[in-house]
């Protein structure tokens, strides 16, 4: 799951974005392989033109850039490994719109879920490579960094850093005419779903206990709240993350997101409105 800030890069000073730009392009790298340190005349060179300057902003808030930067040097790798040439990835990638909530949560629950159903991990806590896998070492190193303050806990409580935060409103607003520090590791402090991240793991855990054994369970009464407030069919849940990959297509969400969505795009309805119903009120 990826969220783009458009809204937040065109508010950047020019200094910000040749660095940003600078650290996934450099001119120049460490042995290790990692951005070399810019030096001022670097830095002038990558403010002097204007025009790319003004790319570089758009392409960083670019879905289709970022695809790019993230396969290329796989691809890359991967040939290198295999002493060949040419096309690696099959295609360029695929991907949905997430229209409102009830999409968000499904989508990221069945993202998290990906090593389970694969039967590559048993639990959302050994599901490594996944944002539930960081989401909860973060926690449990916070928790242990309560008892002891280890340089090892406070880093792999830092490393889910750069994900949103679950709850959409994890930041208190700032007082009148103080500004709020910035986040160092993402964009931005936003939230992504109106729940906590207990409730969201609870659910998770749930989840793929039963998509994992395959048991038709019904969902308790404790989590049945947390559907409710998004509007998800707590009936249908397990057939809507065991098959999100095949029900929904271009867009997902309730039945009246996917409307205003296909209605904007000139079109009359988007594929998987049927199962819109099934999945969401």
């Amino acid at each position: 799951m990826l969220r783009n800030r458009p809204d937040l890069a065109i508010e950047w000073s020019d200094d910000e974005v040749a660095m940003r730009w600078w650290r996934l392009h450099p001119a120049r790298r460490n042995d290790d392989g990692t951005p070399a340190e810019p030096n001022s005349q670097e830095i002038a060179g990558l403010l002097a033109d204007t025009d790319a300057l003004v790319e570089h902003r758009r392409r960083l808030s670019s879905i289709s850039w970022f695809m790019r930067s993230l396969c290329e040097p796989i691809a890359r790798r991967a040939n290198l490994e295999d002493r060949c040439t040419g096309r690696f990835w099959e295609g360029r990638f695929k991907s949905q719109a997430l229209l409102d909530e009830a999409a968000i949560l499904a989508c990221s629950i069945y993202v998290d879920l990906n090593p389970i159903r694969a039967r590559i991990a048993e639990t959302p806590e050994t599901s490594e490579y996944t944002a539930a896998f960081e989401r909860i070492a973060a926690q449990q190193a916070t928790a242990a960094d309560n008892a002891s303050a280890s340089d090892e806990a406070c880093r792999t409580a830092g490393r889910a850093a750069w994900l949103s935060p679950v709850p959409d409103a994890d930041v208190a607003p700032a007082p009148q005419g103080v500004a709020m520090p910035r986040p160092s590791a993402r964009a931005s402090n936003r939230g992504f779903l109106p729940l906590s991240l207990g409730d969201y793991l609870a659910l998770l855990d749930w989840t793929g206990r039963q998509v994992r054994s395959d048991k038709p369970g019904a969902i308790p009464a404790d989590l049945r709240p947390i559907l409710e407030r998004l509007a998800i069919h707590a009936d249908t849940w397990l057939d809507t993350i065991r098959s999100f990959g095949r029900w929904f297509h271009r867009a997902v969400g309730r039945v009246s997101s996917m409307a205003a969505r296909a209605s904007r795009s000139g079109k009359h309805w988007f594929q998987g409105t049927s199962f819109s119903r099934l999945a969401f009120d």
